[in-house]
């Protein structure tokens, strides 16, 4: 008996195991369509043309045969005109409306046969055509007579990894970097070809390997030969990389004694280093630099401006046709009358004075990420440069990867907020994609939440942050809703019975993270440093600016931070009729009410409550959201693997119980200013106080080095 079980015990070592639904795939999938539609999806897509032998082209090929193979069944391989059914892939259309990236999908007859064209200028729009068919059919959507144009809309596409060379990732909630610098560059992960295949299914067309908060290492020769690697890898899916330049390198690697922008020995280090990059990387997309800001070395340091620095460095870089993008997230170390008003006071004189190969990259908002921001006062302010937007999409502020927070509300929010600059209907997606000013080179960044973790993301729900950034990045006024369907359907089933309540929880969930965490218009209440978990309480340390009692202001008399013309004045800093709007009581959204604007406790919303009722009904009410999401998880287990469903069901309970934390704590501190009772059926804080500020949590992850 013990030799048959140790036979099966080695039979079952060496079998073939199944592979479980953990979240590998993505939306990439490819799971067989049902019958009887899987036929007539087979029929339009018997056979494959024979390709170009480049590695795009080949990549598309080998893309579609994989995703066709799953879906429907392996396609023949077969002469275009040959048989029916045949799918051709084709570069060099020379069609003006799709540009460097875009596509055409059409469905061709001659002489009784029927083919799939998909056509583009260049080999990357063949690939972007293929994804986009394989995603109509994962979406059960007709193929049998398509004309379909697509072509993005922002020149470049971007996740910015916040990862370090010890691959700890800051602000990363999803296992470690998956670019191992240790063993790179004579060993390459396959993983990265699967990344580089996720990011060029939604568009996206770069990529900076290490933090903003750079090491001078990052720059060095064994690091270049290293990021070459990567490069090599990723170039077939269309993506560049790029990576974070560290502003005091020419001290720290170069041997100079200064790094001032206007130094010839500076000067002709980043030229020299420049040269040597490109060398290893012919198609290096660039640098980013976060100078100046939170003790990062910068121009400033020299008594330089932001300019010297960035058109020092964009001088290095253009000749090869590289880009510079130079963060706006800027403050000083002196203690500033607003944080919110310094990136605009900083840049918005500066406008004009930039090299055409820098962009400023811009966050959402003002502050950092927060729940909800108003969109940036620079958004609008700045016609002659070039303006990119910064999203996270890991969700350093929004409960790390345990809450469900779907973010495609928020980045719609931001992108089809109203500047004003040149009237109604000047939208902030507008400035984004050049169509404002005229402005050709363009970005959409988002700060990555891509790790180790099997499902790449650290969480199932967290993916579709990942993929709504992407195609928004290639259409900024799409619908977010619309892709948060397409999404689920890729990713989980095409079921009505699934897709609909799915996607109606998604939709609500950031406006309920809002209310249990931050509601009408309070920010940055989080924890210190970690960011974990509520602490309105937290003062004191470097800087008044890093603390939560800076920005709620809360005391006997009210709540919120002044920034009408009777405060900071930070409304100044729209255009008039935008500004006039937030700084009005009648005009301002009660969702940005306390961002803008200090009010007495017993101040009456537009609801009938006092700000006090409104503001604990809020809480509450994020709370109730989050029941409703436990329930409605646990009613779509018939159509959801029980391995991530089960994992899902696990993170909502945390996020309840984190949602409940977050209403007590904050509750309980408020409350202490306010002195009134709570609303009728609220219940009280279920601990004092003194429990939840001495609560501690010095092993939060995603601190980085």
């Amino acid at each position: 008996m013990r030799l048959i079980a140790l036979a099966l015990g080695l039979l079952l070592m060496t079998a073939p195991a199944a592979r479980a639904e953990d979240g590998y795939d993505l939306w990439l999938r490819y799971k067989p369509v049902e019958a009887p539609a899987r036929a007539a999806y087979a029929a339009r897509a018997a056979a494959i043309a024979p390709v170009a032998d480049t590695p795009t082209l080949k990549a598309a090929r080998a893309e579609l045969e994989r995703g066709l193979t799953g879906l429907v069944g392996k396609p023949a391989s077969a002469a275009a005109g040959s048989r029916d059914g045949v799918i051709v892939l084709k570069a060099g259309a020379a069609d003006a409306a799709l540009g460097d990236e875009g596509f055409r999908i059409r469905t061709l007859t001659a002489n009784g046969k029927t083919a799939t064209v998909i056509t583009a200028n260049r080999d990357i729009g063949v690939l972007y055509g293929v994804f986009r068919y394989l995603s109509l059919i994962q979406t059960r959507q007709s193929v049998d007579k398509l004309d379909l144009v697509s072509a993005p809309k922002v020149k470049l596409r971007m996740l910015n990894h916040w990862d370090n060379l010890n691959r700890t990732i800051e602000r990363g909630y999803a296992g470690q970097s998956i670019f191992d610098w240790w063993k790179l560059p004579d060993h390459v992960d396959p993983r990265l070809v699967d990344y580089a295949r996720a990011n060029a299914s939604i568009g996206i067309n770069g990529a900076v390997l290490n933090n903003v908060n750079a090491k001078a290492d990052s720059l060095t020769a064994p690091y270049i030969a290293k990021a070459a690697a990567v490069a090599d890898t990723v170039r077939p899916y269309g993506i560049k990389v790029y990576l974070s330049a560290r502003f005091s390198a020419p001290i720290e690697i170069g041997g100079l004694k200064t790094a001032d922008p206007l130094d010839p020995g500076v000067r002709a280090f980043w030229k020299a280093k420049a040269d040597e990059i490109y060398k290893s990387i012919p198609d290096f997309g660039g640098f980013l630099v976060k100078a100046n800001s939170e003790g990062q070395p910068g121009p400033q340091d020299y008594g330089r401006t932001h300019v010297d620095g960035a058109n020092m460095l964009a001088d290095a870089v253009g000749p090869h046709g590289g880009v510079v993008i130079w963060r706006a997230f800027v403050y000083s170390h002196e203690q500033p009358d607003d944080r919110a008003k310094q990136g605009y006071s900083e840049f918005k004189p500066f406008d004009g004075q930039f090299r055409d190969n820098v962009v400023i990259q811009v966050k959402n908002g003002a502050i950092d990420f927060q729940p909800r921001e108003p969109f940036h006062p620079l958004f609008g302010a700045m016609p002659k440069s070039n303006l990119g937007m910064e999203f996270q999409i890991t969700k350093e502020y929004l409960g790390f990867a345990t809450h469900l927070v779907y973010l495609g509300p928020l980045y719609e929010e931001t992108l089809k907020s109203d500047t004003m600059a040149h009237g109604k209907g000047s939208t902030v997606a507008k400035v984004i994609d050049g169509q404002l000013d005229g402005r050709k080179l363009t970005v959409m960044a988002g700060v990555a939440n891509i790790g180790s973790d099997r499902n790449w993301s650290g969480s199932q729900f967290d993916q579709a942050n990942w993929y709504v950034f992407g195609r928004l990045a290639w259409d900024p006024e799409a619908s977010s809703r619309d892709i948060a369907a397409d999404w689920a359907r890729m990713t989980f089933s095409n079921d009505p019975r699934f897709v609909t309540p799915a996607v109606e929880m998604m939709m609500g969930s950031r406006e309920a993270a809002v209310n249990y965490m931050t509601p009408l218009g309070l920010h940055h209440q989080m924890g210190r440093s970690h960011h974990y978990g509520p602490g309105p309480w937290v003062s004191g340390g470097p800087r008044a600016d890093w603390t939560s009692v800076y920005y709620a202001k809360a005391g006997p008399d009210g709540l919120g931070f002044d920034r009408t013309p009777t405060g900071s004045n930070a409304t100044a800093q729209y255009a008039p009729a935008v500004g006039a709007c937030f700084a009005d009581l009648k005009c301002v959204d009660e969702k940005t009410l306390l961002w803008f604007h200090h009010l007495p406790w017993d101040y009456r919303l537009k609801s009938g409550d006092t700000l006090w009722d409104g503001l604990v009904k809020s809480y509450s009410a994020g709370v109730a959201y989050v029941d409703g999401m436990n329930r409605t998880w646990a009613s779509l287990a018939p159509y959801v693997d029980a391995q991530r469903h089960a994992e899902v069901a696990d993170f909502l309970k945390i996020q309840r119980h984190e949602a409940q934390w977050w209403r007590d704590a904050s509750i309980a501190w408020f409350g202490s200013f306010s002195k009134r009772p709570l609303p009728p059926g609220e219940k009280p804080p279920a601990r004092s106080l003194e429990d939840y500020e001495a609560e501690s949590f010095p092993y939060a992850p995603g601190g980085g080095e």
